[in-house]
């Protein structure tokens, strides 16, 4: 019949709505008004089958293979010498090409529609500690597939770049045991994570939360080296706690720091510093600004091995009356900074912290007092005479002499 209904239907999600078409039915009624035909069964049915189709087309595409690159003969130069030629660029799969334009559209459709999350999810791409590149991606099945043996969770890592999560203090404990940590830098991927929750039966574990665990290590040895530990620094996280007031939730000695002194991480059940981040750069979050106390308190882990932990802690005097030295608080103080923006908070009180650096410089560079010194009075100078004007010569005369008559 090819009667045309209408030229504007929404038979696509949201998430969906970058793909355009015709749909050709003989199965819808020609003598009902567009409302009722919205509410009609087989344009339910029409809907579900679109959505079905459009995945199945992007997952074929996800599965397309590569030409092989064709062998080329060697060249030989006159002398017989091989000629070598530049290398040629990697191919890109077109999938990838196609993911970095569309890719948030799929992790909203994991949020939006539960019923093809599994699908959806499969078809997902990331950027991880083991991938290289701008093109190079793994999806959650390569994943899952090169865990290691003991490996029970996902470990992902939400953050503002791939150059500051590689870089940062929490991948230390995960690159000593050579585990695949997925990275995820884009702010709907915040969201995505808190909906689906797990893929093929595997939680996800945000590592700059608490309760990060590796069943690599001998549980009991693991227990009684953090009891003794905890016993160890005792005096030292209940003085910080008291120090730092609420300013943290509480201090804790790590399991699971390499080379950095102590970090800020977020409780199991809270927001992550990034999840913070993108909170506050909302148009309407208001009281949200850095350097305001209403920011969350994190939990803050030391490394018991470092030796600036154990200097802090010898520094401490055995009687808990005694007055501790200004400068004990301000390097216990800085060490608060350090771990705050290692986790990837921002500082809180921006006008303390230059206090603090002010009395460590006055300190380190043997300055008695901060008073400026007097304002400097130089002589008056001189008048310099004026450089006579230099009278440019009459051009409109002057010939060129021949050259030919020149002694060269």
């Amino acid at each position: 019949r090819k009667v045309l209904i209408s030229d504007e239907f929404d038979l696509m999600p949201r998430y969906l709505s970058f793909i355009k078409g015709v749909v050709d039915s003989d199965d819808l009624p020609l003598n009902v008004n567009r409302e009722t035909l919205q509410e009609s069964k087989i344009i339910k049915i029409i809907k579900k089958k679109l959505v079905r189709k459009a995945i199945e087309l992007i997952r074929n595409l996800s599965k397309k293979e590569l030409p092989e690159d064709e062998s080329e003969e060697a060249e030989v130069d006159a002398d017989g010498n091989v000629i070598v030629k530049e290398e040629k660029p990697k191919k890109v799969h077109p999938y990838i090409t196609w993911y970095k334009k569309f890719g948030l559209s799929l992790k909203m459709g994991c949020i939006d529609d539960p019923a093809n999350k599994d699908k959806l999810q499969k078809l997902l791409r990331f950027k991880s500690s083991k991938t290289e590149g701008e093109d190079e991606y793994v999806s959650l099945e390569e994943y899952v597939a090169r865990m290691n043996d003991w490996q029970k969770e996902i470990y992902i890592y939400p953050g503002e770049s791939i150059k500051q999560l590689k870089e940062s203090s929490f991948m230390d404990a995960f690159i000593d045991r050579d585990v695949e940590v997925l990275f995820l830098t884009d702010a709907i991927d915040e969201y995505y994570v808190a909906n689906v929750r797990e893929f093929d039966g595997k939680k996800f574990r945000d590592i700059t939360k608490e309760g990060v665990k590796f069943s690599d290590e001998d549980e009991d040895l693991a227990k009684r080296r953090n009891k003794v530990y905890t016993e160890k620094f005792r005096p030292l996280t209940k003085y910080l706690k008291k120090l730092y007031g609420t300013d943290v939730q509480r201090v804790t000695i790590s399991k699971r720091l390499g080379k950095a002194p102590a970090i800020i991480s977020s409780s199991e059940w809270g927001q992550s510093a990034n999840m913070e981040r993108i909170m506050r750069a909302q148009a309407f979050a208001h009281g949200m600004a850095p350097g305001d106390h209403n920011l969350p308190a994190g939990i803050m882990e030391l490394n018991p091995r470092h030796p600036f932990v154990i200097k802090l802690l010898e520094s401490l005097p055995e009687d808990e009356e005694t007055e501790v030295p200004q400068s004990v608080k301000d390097t216990a103080w800085i060490l608060l900074d350090m771990a705050t923006m290692s986790g990837g908070f921002p500082i809180r009180d921006p006008k303390k912290y230059a206090a603090r650096m002010t009395r460590v410089l006055q300190s380190n560079l043997g300055v008695e007092s901060l008073d400026l010194a007097d304002e400097i009075d130089p002589p008056e100078e001189e008048d310099e005479p004026e450089e006579p004007a230099f009278d440019m010569p009459d051009m409109e005369n002057f010939e060129m002499p021949d050259l030919e008559d020149l002694d060269m």
